[in-house]
This record gives C-alpha cells, structure tokens and sequence, in this order.
C-alpha cells in the first residue's frame, strides 16, 4: 500500500535488535512510512516519536506494509515471527515483498520461501554483512537470493539501507553466502586469538607481535578489528559472539547438505564454544581474544 502523502513504498520492520534498529532510522530519516514490530515494545518507542507506527504483533505490521523486512536473530525466532500466533505471513498482502534479512539455515530460507509463495507473496532471502554503525549509516551488503524481477521492486528499500545489493542467484543464494562470509570470519578470529595465546606463552611483547601480524601477510579486516578491541579492552557487542557461533553451526550444516567438510569451520566453533563458556556469548565476537587469559597461566 503506497502512502497517500508519499510515493515511496511503506515498510515494516520485524525486530529491533542492533541491525534492525539502524535499519529502522534509515527508513525513517529517509521518509518511509514505516511500521515496527518487536517483542520488547519499548525498543519501537524512539522511533514512534519520529513517526513510526508500532504494531501489536507481526502479522498487524505486515498488513500495514508493501515490504516486510524481518531482522531477528536465529530459526526459531525467524518462525515465530512468521508463522507464529499473530506471525506476519498471515497478515500479508499478497504481491507484497517478503524480505528476510537475518543470518538462517538454507533449509528454513528455503521452507519460508514455499510459505511466502503459497499466500501470495514475493520473497527475497537478503541478509547483510556489516556491524552496528554500517545499520546506522546505510552502509550494508545486501547478499540476495530470489527472483531478480522481485528484487528489483525492493530496490527502493534497499538503496536507503545498504551500499550495494549483490544479487547472487536463487533463493537461498544469499542465505549460503552469508554462511559462507561469517564461517571464514570464525576461522579468522579464532586462529588470531590461538596466535594471541602462544605470543603470550613464548613471552613475546604482544604489541609488538600484533603489528607484525597485522602489518604482514596475515593481517585482516577481522584480525585487525580483534586487536583493536584488545588493545582497548571494550568487548561491547556490534555482533555478538553466540551469533556468531549460530552461524558456523548453520554453516557446518549447510555444507554437509552438499556434501562438503568444513573442518575448520568446526575447529573454529569449538573455540567459540570455549569464550561462550567462559562467559563471553554476550560480548562483541572479537572476546574470543580473551581466551589467551585463560590458556596460558
């Protein structure tokens, strides 16, 4: 449904976590009407000021929007906003575009498209690689599977939210890309945070260390991050390390769908297993670093 004072398509938000909540701004700052759902009311009030309307249940804000984008955290959180008591998928327009943001399995991307196509709407699995302020700024990755006559009608949506929008094949493309992104990430912090933890049982100077690391072959986006947040001992979460874990495990699944073995994918896991049992799940990911606090005396 177009909104009588704007031609611009109107859009409800579907959980209000760190990702859906600068995604919401966006849209507002950019003029969409805009409706909100999350389970923690409170969360939508800011926006309410700013114009949103906060819906009572998913499946109200569906009804309300051409483009219902959910953005929560894992399966479980993805079906019950959708086919839950009151889920969006039963408030739905049909012909309206069904977008699901968050990093899910392959298999219930693929069960929720089949849903989605069976009331009558068009689905895009369009999850996004960045943090906190890439949500906050517009500067996120869309990585899309679906149909790309679909994905060209969300493209309004989607300019105001990301930097780029890469189209990458069928449904589930982008669900398995995003997989694929943050399993090389795992694999990536957790090897740096082994390095921090032999650095420190040989009795190297650490800064010293790192900048060689960093400055040399090995040296990343995610390893220099990991030593940023080190050096600064501030762990506060743009994505939290129990995600993160989540998404490996997706991964690890998806790849033994295909036959596939991803063993460093679950080395990588295992030590994430060992932070979140330190007590790190809730910290930023980077917080695998701290293990080399515990491994080494």
């Amino acid at each position: 449904m177009m909104s009588e004072r704007t031609s611009k398509p109107s859009v409800a938000i579907l959980g209000l976590g760190i990702m859906g909540a600068g995604m919401a701004g966006r849209l507002l700052s950019a003029g969409f009407p805009l409706t909100l759902y999350n389970r923690n009311r409170e969360k939508c009030l800011p926006f309410a000021a700013d114009g949103a309307f906060v819906a009572s249940a998913p499946r109200e804000a569906a009804s309300r929007a051409d483009v219902v984008i959910s953005m929560v955290a894992d399966d479980p959180a993805s079906r019950n906003v959708w086919l839950g008591e009151s889920g969006a998928l039963a408030g739905a327009t049909p012909k309206s575009i069904l977008i699901e943001s968050s990093t899910l399995s392959i298999a219930w991307i693929q069960e929720l498209a089949t849903k989605a196509a069976e009331c009558g709407c068009r689905f895009l699995d369009a999850p996004v690689t960045g943090t906190k302020p890439h949500a906050a700024s517009g500067e996120l990755l869309f990585l899309v599977g679906g149909c790309e006559e679909t994905l060209d009608a969300a493209r309004p949506v989607l300019a105001v939210l990301g930097r780029e929008t890469v189209h990458l094949g069928p449904t589930g493309s982008g669900a398995l890309m995003k997989l694929i992104n943050n399993f090389l990430c795992s694999v990536q912090a957790a090897s740096f945070a082994e390095a921090i933890s032999l650095i420190k049982a040989g009795g190297l100077d650490r800064e010293k260390a790192i900048s060689i690391l960093n400055g040399g072959a090995p040296g990343s986006g995610i390893t220099k991050r990991v030593a940023d947040r080190l050096a600064g001992n501030d762990f506060s979460p743009n994505f939290a390390l129990r995600w993160m874990a989540k998404d490996v495990m997706y991964a690890i699944d998806a790849s033994l769908s295909k036959g596939v073995s991803l063993q460093t994918a679950a080395a990588a896991l295992s030590i994430l297993q060992q932070s979140i049992a330190q007590g790190y799940g809730y910290e930023d990911f980077s917080a695998v670093a701290k293990l080399s606090q515990h491994r080494s005396g």
